[in-house]
């Protein structure tokens, strides 16, 4: 911590923490795992954090001791909800110009949560000045967000990565000139993101491999990136002897036709290793009936041998990671990898790409995993069979793995170091003009 972020935060006074996040399912994507994990653990540590959400709401947990955690509903339309996404609202629907602009935006191929929720975020702060400490924002970076401190309001942002990211990759996988324009449509509001990042004094991610993108994609300056690792919820995601291993048994976290999370790539790698052995996959996420993963189970004759399991509750789904001879993680590309290291810290052991960040979690290969470079099939073929093949060699791996996630990448420990980031946030940058223009003082 700076000495200006000392002087100008008393070290004992609790934080009251408006946390947003425009998307908070923790069963579904980074974020809402994120916002979840996060707002509890800087409770325990004292803070009183309001976490301020769009649907899917967040589930958030209790806290017996610490601070408050509080939640507020930040409603949209709810345009993607299930089982009628890119759906017409009803009249009676629309509360004002911010619905107007979100649904006219989906019906022209746009995806406008970023920007909607970022303006009726600003709405609500606007209503409620010197409720808030700082606000903290998880991945919007919408137009709403900016000028925050104009109204007394430090601002922190986490950018877990770029999404532009997901854009290169989903338009190398698209075909035909329709669908690419209809993915550059859809991925419009990067523009937006990027514009925004480059405005902000502080901008916290999850690795340094993210660092490196959000500098190198964003254009944002280096010395306003921090890296605060994230890592497993190690009360939950921790080894029992009492749960059996299933022979065979490979786990995945993926979204099925995401092509980011490399899911077709295990599919293939799959067949390979069942022509020298028994082996079947189960798959921590919803099943299409359509799409190349369906195309590629068909094709391959995996009927029988890919299980797909969503909406299962945190026991269950530890309890699978832990029945699990293998876990892996075949994306292409990670900001970080949650999956690796709550398969780490179960002591399961890991096979894992090199692709993006992935490797500052996972470890060096052959000690604390054995890694495999992106979209080689055969490479994760191979390491998957010889993990089965070896109890002395899965024993070792899910051992050090463990080992590797307590010592580097728990949740406590990612609450600690952003609190430092708030605190230099407020003393330093937004957190001055805030206070200039607003007459805001610590009490």
């Amino acid at each position: 911590m700076t000495s200006a972020a000392r002087d100008a935060v008393p070290a004992d006074r609790p934080l009251r923490i408006a946390l947003l996040s425009y998307k908070g399912n923790p069963f579904c994507g980074g974020q809402g795992v994120y916002v979840r994990h996060l707002s509890r653990e800087l409770a325990r540590l004292g803070h009183d954090v309001e976490v301020l959400g769009g649907q899917p709401y967040p589930v958030l947990d209790e806290v017996e001791t610490g601070g408050k955690l509080g939640f507020t509903e930040i409603a949209s339309l709810d345009l993607y909800r299930q089982p009628d996404p890119f759906r017409t609202p009803r009249p009676r629907e629309f509360r004002g110009p911010v619905d107007l602009l979100e649904v006219a935006t989906m019906w022209t191929g746009g995806f406008p949560e970023p920007l909607t929720f970022s303006l009726r975020a600003r709405r609500h702060l606007a209503l409620h000045r010197g409720r808030y400490d700082v606000v903290h924002d998880n991945q919007t970076l919408g137009y709403g967000l900016l000028g925050l401190d104009r109204i007394g309001f430090p601002l922190v942002t986490t950018i877990h990565h770029p999404i532009t990211v997901d854009r290169e990759l989903d338009l190398a996988a698209a075909e035909g000139l329709r669908r690419q324009l209809s993915v550059r449509r859809w991925y419009g509001f990067t523009r937006m993101q990027r514009r925004v990042a480059q405005r902000l004094d502080s901008i916290l991610t999850v690795s340094q491999s993210s660092g490196r993108e959000i500098t190198e994609h964003l254009g944002v300056r280096p010395d306003r990136v921090h890296v605060v690792p994230i890592g497993a919820d190690v009360r939950l995601w921790s080894p029992d002897a009492s749960v059996p291993v299933v022979p065979g048994r490979i786990v995945t976290t993926s979204s099925a036709d995401v092509p980011l999370k490399g899911l077709i790539h295990l599919i293939d790698a799959l067949a390979k290793v069942r022509t020298e052995r028994d082996a079947h996959l189960v798959v921590v996420g919803r099943r299409r009936e359509d799409g190349p993963v369906a195309e590629a189970i068909r094709r391959l004759g995996l009927e029988g041998a890919v299980e797909f399991r969503g909406g299962i509750d945190d026991d269950a789904f530890v309890d699978l990671v832990r029945s699990a001879e293998v876990a892996c993680v075949p994306s292409l590309y990670e900001g970080f990898s949650l999956p690796a290291a709550e398969a780490m810290a179960t002591g399961t052991p890991l096979v894992a790409t090199t692709g993006g960040a992935i490797p500052e979690v996972s470890g060096p290969d052959g000690e604390t995993c054995l890694a495999v470079p992106p979209g080689d099939p055969g490479a994760l073929a191979a390491a998957l069979g010889r993990l089965l093949d070896d109890p002395e060699l899965r024993r070792r791996i899910g051992a050090a793995g463990r080992e590797r996630v307590l010592a580097r990448f728990t949740w406590e420990r990612a609450a600690e170091l952003t609190a430092e980031r708030y605190r230099e946030a407020i003393a330093t940058g937004t957190g001055q003009r805030a206070r200039a223009g607003n007459g805001w003082r610590y009490v």
